[in-house]
């Protein structure tokens, strides 16, 4: 154990001996404290409350926060009430905001580790698209309301190095800048309804009650999002990505109906390790009890669901487009190609500039980016034979090789 894991751990063993660690996470402390540092008052909508209430109450009794994950959810949360209060500000003094048209988005969906991120980051080489990055998820509007350089990437990157400094497996895991772009879960946090929670604690209340519930409210606010940011700098073509847009599906349909789908296939059985990796590595600096082999049943049942998922939608998600279906063999082996099919499935042209653009990343990143990784299938509670197995079914649905 580190020096530094040991000061925590004793620093928890303090907390915990006085009872504070299991004292309820206050809703409205927080609200509180969002008005006083926005200093600004109405939220408008205030439907994200009864989410709000069921999260905290889950990271409390189920979570087993550590101080640091204390801190760490008090600071999200009040991060994302101070957000919407911003827009609702914002809104009050332009309403043209919420009329910004958000036309034909495309969806990349897929299981983690499978190369959404890949070919996510090569479609973002095309000037012509756009996504929302890490400092603009967190930081929506600007920290200096008199102008001057803008503030908010130097302030995330800083961010970035001391979580890095937490959990410093992280970033060869998942490698992530300031300006990176950011995964759709960040969005739909802001309303409380997101599977980034399920990830970062765990919960499996809230996990059970947001399943029952589903995620229309959460990609009501995902538009809001985007016509925000598209009211700061109009113009680009939105493509955005993330794993849990296959749970939301119905909710994408609901909410952009000319949207695009995109589906990522690899073979689970592959990635399935280093998806229960990352959630360990993410999950150890917020809490007290971590159980690799738990993580791993979990990690593989919600993976399995996904891919449930995307077997009864297969061509057909009820968009204007049939599914493309992008297979990670295909992505790595002809990365260029693999973006001009795409462009050409919606209608679009891919440009010389921008496909050279994108064959200069891909040259940068054989693979995908990803080096091989050292996992055994007996550190997160699984059976190798039993995974391929239970995968079997998604892997001929879909044509896709083994591993």
């Amino acid at each position: 154990m580190s020096l530094q894991s040991s000061a925590l751990a004793l620093a928890d063993g303090v907390a915990d001996s006085v009872g504070w660690l299991r004292r309820p996470l206050s809703v409205d402390a927080m609200l509180a404290l969002a008005q006083r540092r926005s200093r600004l008052r109405e939220f408008g909508d205030t439907a994200f409350l009864g989410p709000l209430r069921r999260l905290l109450a889950a990271c409390t009794e189920e979570a087993s926060l550590s101080l640091v994950g204390r801190m760490a959810t008090r600071w999200d949360v009040v991060r994302f009430l101070s957000n919407l209060l911003r827009f609702h500000d914002a809104e009050r003094q332009e309403p043209g905001i919420l009329r910004q048209p958000i036309r034909r988005p495309i969806f990349i969906a897929g299981l983690p580790r499978s190369g959404t991120t890949f070919l996510h980051r090569m479609l973002l080489e095309d000037l012509d698209n756009r996504a929302p990055r890490v400092w603009q998820t967190i930081y929506p509007y600007p920290l200096n309301a008199r102008g001057g350089e803008d503030a908010r990437p130097a302030r995330v990157a800083r961010q970035l190095r001391a979580f890095e400094r937490l959990a410093p497996e992280f970033r060869g895991l998942h490698p992530l800048d300031a300006t990176s772009p950011q995964e759709c879960s960040e969005i739909t946090a802001h309303v409380f309804q997101s599977l980034r929670f399920d990830t970062n604690y765990n919960i499996p209340s809230y996990r059970d009650w947001l399943d029952e519930a589903g995620h229309l409210p959460a990609y009501q606010f995902h538009r809001r999002f985007l016509q925000h940011l598209q009211h700061q700098r109009p113009g680009g073509h939105w493509v955005v990505k993330c794993p849990d847009h296959l749970f939301a599906l119905s909710a994408i349909r609901a909410v952009y109906p000319d949207a695009g789908l995109v589906f990522v296939h690899r073979d689970p059985v592959k990635v399935l390790l280093s998806v229960a990796k990352l959630t360990e590595v993410v999950r150890r600096p917020f809490t007290r009890r971590l159980d690799p082999q738990e993580i791993g049943r979990q990690e593989s049942l919600r993976w399995l669901e996904g891919t449930d998922q995307m077997m009864a939608v297969g061509d057909d998600a009820g968009l204007p487009e049939p599914v493309l279906h992008v297979h990670h063999k295909a992505l790595v082996a002809d990365p260029v190609g693999t973006v001009a099919g795409l462009y050409r499935h919606f209608g679009r042209t891919l440009t010389p500039d921008a496909a050279a653009a994108v064959g200069r990343y891909a040259r940068q990143r054989p693979n995908g980016g990803y080096g091989p990784r050292d996992y055994h299938f007996e550190d997160h509670g699984l059976d190798g034979g039993q995974e391929r197995e239970k995968f079997s079914r998604y892997l001929a649905h879909f044509g896709i090789e083994r591993e």
